[in-house]
């Protein structure tokens, strides 16, 4: 077998075997499929697409490249959540604690942030004392005990998945679903759960800024997802304006906090509400969407999801008193403010653009080695459809030591992300649409 054989396959519409498959996977983790021809394998996916079967045969050979979590001795069902990626998007730290509270454990591995979209395990430490780093024995006894674990993903993880990502990155191979698809799921079997429910981002503020290209994709991951025996659903959700009002670490952890407590965005906590309801039912504990949402809305009210998340810093070495004291967290030095210059309604919001002005006031990375600043961000102070009057502020920017430049960049950007009109609006739904492995159900 040779990889330059394979390559012409592909590049005149050929199905490639699982072997074959194989055979490129394992050379390129090896080193004896080089970057070149493998770029060239990658191209050819990108013109040819690949078949259901073909991408399950991808999706489970990058899983088995490197390390795979046995989730077994965890008693119960356990459930994932993924995120695609967006602006402002803390659902993790608020819906790990509120799934877990109603019974379903969480044994969660999360990344770091990279550009415009935020990483939770950066927003978990900006939390005093709290620990991302444990063992694998450490892991499963944490979630056996108190039902929750989140922590950074193992450096060994789906390596075969972090050379062909890098590659795709500069040889313009990136937007294939295939290849983005298997990219997701590989990481997903790896970390071991038995279901998983897939947030798939839709707008500017997202990867995918189509519905139907976001469709696209969720119908693939559920795929792979039932072809390798993981029950998946992916929830397809609104990113063209920022989730909730905060963007940025600790801004963002205290939002939780506030959500967890009964108070917060109205989209966040619906948002948590869906996507939690789901993962009740794939976990065994509800019937169905009504009943799952209806156990969540009491673990909310009671309290008993803000006290599985003290549960959980404390367990991972952090101070629960934060949770009674957001003031624990870090604050920034400066907050300047984004004013309306003309009278109207807000018709848009740009999550991307305040995306990016978070990450130039120390929020996000523009490269893996940046340091974050967990007390950078941006806070939205009004959203689509509001009213404003002249002088009204849109938008906080809370800012440390920074260039000068990079902050009136921010700012720039920050002005330039509200759009206003004349007429009232009414923001996007927030759910467009539910794939399983029964279609497509459109809800917007």
């Amino acid at each position: 077998m040779r990889a330059v054989d394979l390559i012409r396959k592909k590049r005149d519409g050929g199905e490639l075997t699982p072997d074959e498959i194989a055979f490129l996977i394992r050379g390129y983790v090896e080193g004896t499929v080089p970057d070149y021809q493998m770029s060239a394998w990658a191209m050819a996916v990108v013109w040819r697409g690949m078949t259901p079967a073909e991408t399950a045969s991808l999706t489970l050979e990058m899983a088995r490249s490197g390390d795979q979590v046995d989730l077994g001795p965890i008693e119960g069902i356990k459930v994932d959540k993924h995120s695609t990626g967006g602006v402002g998007d803390k659902t993790t730290i608020l819906l790990a604690p509120l799934v877990a509270s109603a019974g379903v454990p969480v044994a969660k591995m999360s990344g770091r942030g990279l550009g415009h979209t935020g990483g939770t395990i950066d927003k978990l430490e900006s939390i005093p004392g709290f620990r991302v780093e444990l063992s694998r024995e450490q892991f499963l006894e944490q979630v056996s005990r108190h039902g929750l674990a989140v922590i950074s993903q193992s450096g060994n993880i789906t390596p075969a998945d972090k050379l062909l990502y890098g590659l795709r990155d500069v040889t313009a191979t990136v937007e294939s679903i295939p290849l983005i698809a298997s990219s997701i799921m590989s990481k997903k079997i790896a970390a071991g759960a038995d279901a998983i429910v897939l947030d798939v981002k839709v707008g500017g503020g997202a990867f995918m800024k189509t519905l139907d290209e976001a469709i696209s994709l969720a119908e693939a991951m559920v795929r792979i997802g039932t072809d390798v025996g993981r029950e998946t659903i992916a929830v397809l959700t609104s990113m063209d304006q920022p989730l909730g009002l905060a963007i940025g670490n600790a801004l963002e952890v205290r939002e939780a906090i506030e959500t967890l407590k009964g108070g917060g965005p109205a989209d966040l906590k619906e948002l948590c509400l869906t996507l939690g309801a789901h993962m009740l039912v794939l976990g065994g504990v509800a019937d169905d969407e009504t009943s799952a949402r209806a156990k969540l809305e009491e673990r909310l009210s009671s309290g008993y999801a803000l006290k599985k998340l003290k549960e959980l810093i404390a367990a991972q070495g952090g101070s629960p008193s934060v949770v009674d004291n957001p003031a624990m967290l870090p604050s920034a030095s400066r907050v300047l403010e984004v004013k309306a210059e003309e009278s109207g309604y807000v018709s848009g919001i740009e999550a991307e653009r305040l995306g990016i002005a978070a990450m130039l006031l120390g929020a996000g990375r523009e490269t893996k080695a940046d340091a974050i600043d967990p007390a950078a961000g941006v806070v939205l102070r009004r959203k689509v459809g509001d009213e404003v009057a002249a002088g009204d502020v849109l938008a906080e920017l809370h800012v440390n030591e920074r260039p000068q430049a990079r902050i009136e960049e921010a700012l720039r950007l920050a002005r330039e992300a509200f759009r206003l009109q004349s007429r009232p609006c009414r923001p996007e739904p927030l759910v467009y649409a539910i794939v399983s492995a029964e279609g497509v159900r459109r809800l917007a």
